[in-house]
Formats: structure tokens, sequence, C-alpha cells
């Protein structure tokens, strides 16, 4: 018993599994030719595991991404069609409260092509759902259509037309003219919080009124293939968004008649929002400036918020904005 209780007031124990230092590996040496024996058994227990080295750290659970919840046994296996032409079957009924043009909707969702290509997924990816009002869906008609068809903690599956979804003009990854098949899961419906309230301009509105154009900035616009048209009022050397990226902004916004209907200018606070959550001419024009930059936009109807009627915007507007990106993340 001289090797056991060698090893057990000299050894440091962690979890059970010896480790040795230098010197106790010599005198390990020299008991190995005394103990051969003993030493082979201690070796096949595996008690001598740990010499020479530290003790192994317990693996970190694994990240298991989030998944669709199930789907009703009797769930139909057939679509219906709305008069728009929009394709769903509900997966997953229930009795929750439905959501209208006025509420937030906060949802997991898979969005795919005809070629079963994933395309915008909150499965897998942190499994942070996707939260937005209602009312400033980029999604197309097809999802305002589809996630009033089920209650909050149901499950819809749609096939979209492209006529419904991102039409002749495509997004990202998206092809123009795609049909969009969608599996949402609604977690939760709320009301939409109140638009901020109009005001007159104050002391800190009055400083944010937009900085100076450059002197040699454009007159003239310049229309991209999806028919957005915009000028750069002020250069900036730099970094250009993405849509995954997140931006900070100010901004006007205006009708053709000139009747103003948003400004974050009035409100003297800058906006905060991701820029694959806005509406497509936002998505795609913030992505030819730099932080620091401003550019002008004029986006038509199909680009913007098409046939709806939204607060202050009449159906098939066209938009005209100045916007200034003051920061990306």
């Amino acid at each position: 018993m001289e090797i056991v209780r060698y090893f057990t007031d000299h050894t440091f124990l962690a979890g059970g599994v010896p480790a040795l230092n230098q010197s106790q590996m010599g005198v390990a040496a020299i008991m190995v030719g005394r103990h051969g024996a003993l030493m082979s058994f201690l070796l096949f227990c595996g008690l001598l595991s740990g010499c020479g080295s530290a003790p192994e750290k317990a693996e970190k659970p694994k990240y298991v991404p989030p998944k669709p919840g199930q789907a009703d046994k009797d769930a139909p296996t057939e679509f219906s069609v709305t008069k728009s032409g929009l394709k769903y079957k509900i997966l997953r009924k229930s009795d929750g409260r439905k959501a209208t043009d006025a509420d937030m909707v906060k949802i997991n969702f898979r969005e795919w092509l005809d070629d079963e290509t994933i395309v915008r997924t909150t499965y897998g990816t942190g499994g942070t759902p996707a939260q937005f009002e209602m009312k400033y869906n980029n999604h197309g008609s097809g999802w305002a259509e589809g996630l009033q068809l089920i209650g909050e903690g149901g499950m819809i599956e749609l096939e979209i037309p492209p006529e419904l979804a991102y039409g002749k003009q495509g997004f990202v990854g998206i092809p123009a003219n795609s049909t969009i098949h969608a599996l949402i899961e609604v977690l939760s419906v709320t009301d939409a919080p109140p638009p901020p309230a109009l005001m007159a301009p104050t002391a800190k509105a009055a400083e944010s009124e937009p900085a100076k154009v450059d002197a040699d900035a454009p007159t003239e616009f310049t229309t991209t293939p999806s028919g957005l048209k915009y000028r750069i009022r002020r250069k900036s050397d730099g970094q250009k968004p993405t849509a995954s990226n997140g931006v900070k902004v100010h901004y006007r916004g205006w009708l053709d008649n000139g009747k103003e209907f948003d400004s974050s200018y009035g409100r003297g606070e800058p906006a905060k929002f991701q820029l694959n959550e806005v509406i497509k001419g936002w998505t795609e024009g913030l992505q030819l400036v730099g932080v620091g930059g401003m550019i002008e936009l004029e986006i038509p109807a199909d680009l913007a918020y098409g046939s709806q009627n939204k607060p202050g915007i009449p159906p098939n507007s066209t938009l005209h904005f100045v916007v200034e990106l003051l920061d990306m993340r």
C-alpha cells in the first residue's frame, strides 16, 4: 500500500484525477520498478490519467438552435388560396389574439425559394425572434395578409406569389419574380407603440437640422435598376452598411406635394433600426452612402408601401427622403 499512500498524500486531486508535478513523476518512475503490477492496475483503472497535465475541464453544453414547434396532428396537407392569390395552410391552430395593421408582432420564421434555398430565418441564428410593427412589415403584402390569419401561438405556412412578395425588384438573396415560401410562428401580438407626437421645433431640434451639402453635390438624380432615384448630397469615405447592419440616422420624409409626414429632426433625436427591417427603398438606398454622408432618395411606391394606406401616407405614394447616416453597427 506504500504507493497508494504516496499518491494519496502527494498528488493534487481535481475531480478525482491525480495530477503529478515533475518531482512526483520521478518518484513514480522509481516505484514502477518496485510495484510494476500495482502500477499497471492503477493505470488500467485510469487513476493516473492526469499525470503530467492539468485535469480536463468538463465540456460546455453545445448550443442547440431553435427549431419550429410541432404542428397539429390534423394539420392540413393542402393549401387554401385567398382572393389575392396567397396560398396558406395553418399548421398549428390557436385561439390567441390575431394581429391587425395596428399591432406589434414577435415571430420566428423561415423563408425559402422554390429550390429550397433558405433566404432568411430566425431559426439557428441565436434564437432571437423578429419583432416589428405590422404597418412597417417589409416582407410584402402576402406576409401582412398571412399573419392576420392565425392567432398568437399559432403556426402557418405560406406560399406567396411574386406580386405579393418582392416582385420584379427582388431583394437581398431573392431573385426578381420569385415565389416565396414561409413558415411563421406567432409568439406574441401586442399593441404597437403610439407614434411620436408632433412637436414644435425645440432648441434641441433646431440644432438637429440637416448639415450642409457638398458644394459640388449633383442636382440630378441617378436611377438604379430597381427604379430607386438618389443623389448623394454629402460624400463620405466612411464605411457603407449592408442590408444586415443596424444604422443610426437623421432623416426627413415628404410626399410629392411637399407635405412632411415624418422627421427625426423634428423629434430632436436620431432613429436606430436594422436596415433589412425597413422599406425596400431605404434598404437599397442607405447602402449607397458611407457613415458621415447624406443622401436624398425618391422612392417609388413599389419600393415603399405600395397600395397600403399608412398614417400620413396615401396608397401608391412616391416618398422623398433626405437621410444622414450617423453611425452603423
